[in-house]
């Protein structure tokens, strides 16, 4: 018998229905989804039918990008309850209802899924069809799906043939000898990711980030208008051989690599390989990912550990914000308390990209926000709104950057750094900013805002 008709057999005697999957699970037992666009979908559909049947099922997944079937099936929480380690897609409509944060650093997802969280006793991933040497691969998610693995009792996974076959790297990929079921899904379209389309602004603040960087360096951006306006910014300057290293691979990539900027020829780790550890975005941007040997896709506790990143030379990262105190003490996650997204690799980049030699680390908003009577409220204020989680310490940002430029924290002291911050806040604000850095007694009477 050839290794592949081996690997056919034992495929066939794996292979299951979404309901007949769904019969392992217990009440009170804790299951994971993959992560973004490997989240269950079948597997799900088919849990939610087993509604009156269970009760206590704790359900964790992360960016859940496709419908929460279990959550819509029971909106008490009494039956399905979700966890989720970063709020976005789908979960937004269960926050706080049937669904609730884990608060985590993105690079320790793997070691917490694997020795701090209560043990799963099934994991479901999305993954490509099996190859003809028996191996499912990942596809758009790399993160901590391995770490699933070694925990869960049982392991299922849930093909479609619409996902893209990224090449690692490592622990991209499962033999079908490591799977417990497999289930033929339906192969349902990839969710797609639309950019955000840059604002006058967002191109405003990307021109001061664009300033500071130059040719062969590495970068990572996060996701929103500025991450997004660098990256068309980048494709359209005079930058060559710059690098990618990034938790998440977007279409501005994309758009890099098509005006000929990214070689990775400069690149301290994985040189000419642009890395990362998911994907989410355009159908174009799934068909580029697919079998390209000049991607590398790893979990994530490599892709944004600190020590790695800081191991890159000329380390540019680029991520957005809710707000800022004058502490320089950054919210990338709530409106007060109400929830938004969640921690993710923001802080793991803001480390990591000031440790590297050269790198630099911004963290960008524009000045205002246009409150829902119409009114302007700034960005920058005395204090965060009360509630709001602080995402990256005072003692971790480097630059903050609005349209009305940069302003170093690095080295400020308190007073330094609300001179610095009330310089690049809106001008008709900043008077009513000074007001409140004296009375914190953080201004001192030779400060002096620029003309």
């Amino acid at each position: 018998m050839s290794l592949k008709q081996k690997w056919q057999d034992i495929y066939k005697s794996k292979l299951v229905t979404a309901d007949e999957a769904a019969k392992v699970v217990k009440s009170y037992d804790y299951v994971e989804y993959g992560f973004g666009i490997n989240c269950a979908y079948d597997f799900d559909e088919a849990l939610s039918k087993r509604v009156n049947e269970l009760q206590g099922v704790q359900i964790k997944c992360d960016i859940g990008a496709y419908p929460h079937f279990t959550a819509e099936a029971d909106p008490s929480g009494e039956h399905f309850m979700w966890n989720s380690w970063h709020v976005s897609g789908h979960d937004k409509a269960h926050i706080h209802k049937t669904l609730y944060y884990i608060p985590m650093k993105f690079h320790e997802l793997p070691p917490m899924t694997e020795f701090d969280c209560t043990p799963n006793n099934v994991g479901v991933v999305m993954c490509t069809p099996m190859d003809e040497h028996g191996y499912f691969n990942f596809g758009g998610s790399n993160t901590n799906v391995r770490a699933i693995r070694r925990i869960a009792k049982t392991f299922i996974v849930e093909t479609n043939q619409n996902m893209p076959r990224c090449l690692g790297g490592w622990e991209e990929t499962i033999h079908v000898s490591e799977v417990d079921m497999i289930i033929e899904g339906k192969n349902h379209p990839l969710p797609i990711l639309a950019a955000a389309q840059p604002s006058d602004i967002d191109s405003k603040i990307a021109t001061h980030c664009l300033s500071k960087m130059r040719d062969g360096c590495c970068i990572q951006l996060g996701i929103g208008g500025v991450p997004n306006a660098v990256g068309t910014m980048v494709a359209a300057s005079d930058l060559k051989d710059l690098g990618v290293h990034t938790e998440m691979y977007v279409d501005a990539y994309l758009e890099m690599v098509k005006a000929g900027k990214v070689t990775g020829k400069y690149k301290n780790l994985d040189r000419y390989k642009q890395v990362y550890s998911f994907v989410m975005g355009s159908q174009d941007l799934y068909e580029y990912v697919d079998n390209n040997p000049g991607l590398a896709s790893y979990p994530v506790d490599y892709t944004n550990n600190p020590k790695v990143i800081a191991q890159i030379d000329n380390f540019v990262s680029i991520n957005a914000c809710v707000e800022v105190d004058l502490y320089g003490q950054v919210c990338a996650e709530s409106v007060g308390t109400r929830h938004l997204s969640g921690t993710g690799g923001q802080l793991d980049f803001v480390e990591g990209a000031y440790k590297s030699k050269g790198g630099l680390s911004f963290v960008c908003m524009p000045s205002t926000i246009t409150k829902k009577d119409g009114t302007l409220a700034s960005k920058i204020q005395p204090i965060l709104t009360p509630g709001a989680i602080v995402t990256d310490p005072r003692t971790a940002t480097h630059y903050i950057v609005t349209e009305y430029g940069l302003a170093q924290m690095k080295g400020k002291t308190t007073w330094e750094r609300a001179e610095a911050l009330i310089n690049i806040a809106h001008p008709d604000f900043q008077d009513e900013l000074i007001k409140a850095a004296k009375e914190q007694n953080i201004w001192r009477k030779f400060n002096k805002l620029p003309l």
